[in-house]
């Protein structure tokens, strides 16, 4: 009997620490971003340097036991390409906005995608409309949004511009590569595996595209060939390992939690991310403009439980629930590859 108890308190304290590592990587992820953009000022570089760091860290995992992945072939590579193009643009945008903008401007385009995905999954997947709930969620939403950008003290063209190019991109990658990468039977950390590798052999390709490479041979001739500053340095480091544990901890708190735990935790983290995002530092919206932003998040959680349905005992609804815990397990995946996920 003790020996149960205890077995029992260990697997406990086991998934507490897994579900604390996933809020806490979550919770700080978008905050630790923002600050290494503000330091290192190379969004094209900083996403390479976070897709090695994922890479590296999936291939010694692998090799030492930890995980499993499927193994990297050019075959499977070249029908992943075009996912991994759209997942490089998210990224890539997602990178620049934060550049441009504050957490919470990022955290308001990030919370809209559902009302696009729901649009885009009745016009072009010939989805069933979504039901009076949802569709009540989704306007709450819309209003939130309208409401921070139309009192949006930061407003500018050049931040809005990254906004809306993050919000077609990060759509397309939700409602485009979930349809098609699942078709090539790749396991969580073979997605990740393939997304970053990809992605990172792409990242020079933008890197020459965007100009960013004179940029970062111009400082360092100014700086005498030192790559980082110390402060710079820590926040691309901490960028980096937040990038690759929020993949670890999201995966292992999605095992160790049921579906409906793991979704109030990212609901409860992006709370958690404005509050850090208010206390350490001015970086932030406006008293009412926070009030938007929490509306935002607020028709996030209706809009959550209008789609999350009563648990059933029947056959097919067990394959149901195995198929969207499936998707959920993509989504991961797709957030954590890099970083960002955000949230």
């Amino acid at each position: 009997m003790s020996a149960i108890r205890f077995d029992s308190t260990k697997q406990y304290y086991a998934t507490s620490s897994l579900v604390l590592g996933y809020a806490l990587c979550s919770s700080l992820l978008a905050v630790i971003n923002k600050f290494a953009i503000t330091k290192f000022n190379y969004p094209g570089l900083l996403t390479a340097l976070q897709y090695l760091t994922s890479v590296l860290g999936v291939w010694v995992l692998g090799k030492f036991g930890f995980l499993h992945h499927d193994a990297f072939t050019w075959e499977t590579a070249k029908k992943f390409l075009p996912a991994a193009i759209v997942f490089y643009l998210a990224i890539f945008t997602n990178t620049n906005l934060l550049r441009h903008a504050n957490v919470d401007t990022f955290i308001v385009f990030r919370s809209l995608t559902p009302l696009l995905v729901a649009l885009a999954d009745t016009t072009f997947r010939r989805q069933p409309c979504p039901s009076k709930l949802t569709f009540i969620s989704l306007l709450i939403i819309l209003g939130g949004a309208v409401g921070y950008v139309a009192t949006d003290s930061a407003f500018t063209l050049t931040a809005y511009s990254w906004a809306f190019a993050y919000l077609v991109t990060i759509t397309t990658e939700m409602v485009y590569i979930k349809h098609m990468v699942m078709n090539l039977g790749l396991n969580t950390w073979g997605f990740v595996l393939y997304n970053n590798l990809l992605s990172l052999m792409m990242a020079p390709i933008f890197w020459v595209l965007t100009g960013e490479y004179s940029e970062v041979f111009a400082a360092l001739g100014a700086n005498g060939g030192d790559w980082f500053e110390p402060v710079a340095f820590t926040a691309v480091s901490l960028s980096c390992l937040f990038g690759l544990l929020i993949s670890f901890f999201g995966f292992a708190a999605r095992k160790a939690i049921s579906a409906t735990a793991f979704t109030v935790t990212g609901v409860v983290n992006k709370f958690l991310t404005v509050m850090i995002n208010v206390l350490i530092w001015d970086k932030h919206a406006t008293p009412f403009g926070l009030v938007c932003l929490l509306f935002t998040l607020a028709g996030g959680v209706l809009y959550q439980q209008s789609v999350t349905g009563p648990p059933r005992e029947s056959t097919s609804s067990r394959q149901t629930g195995n198929a969207d815990e499936k998707d959920d397990e993509e989504n991961q995946a797709k957030s954590g590859s890099g970083k960002h996920a955000s949230v």
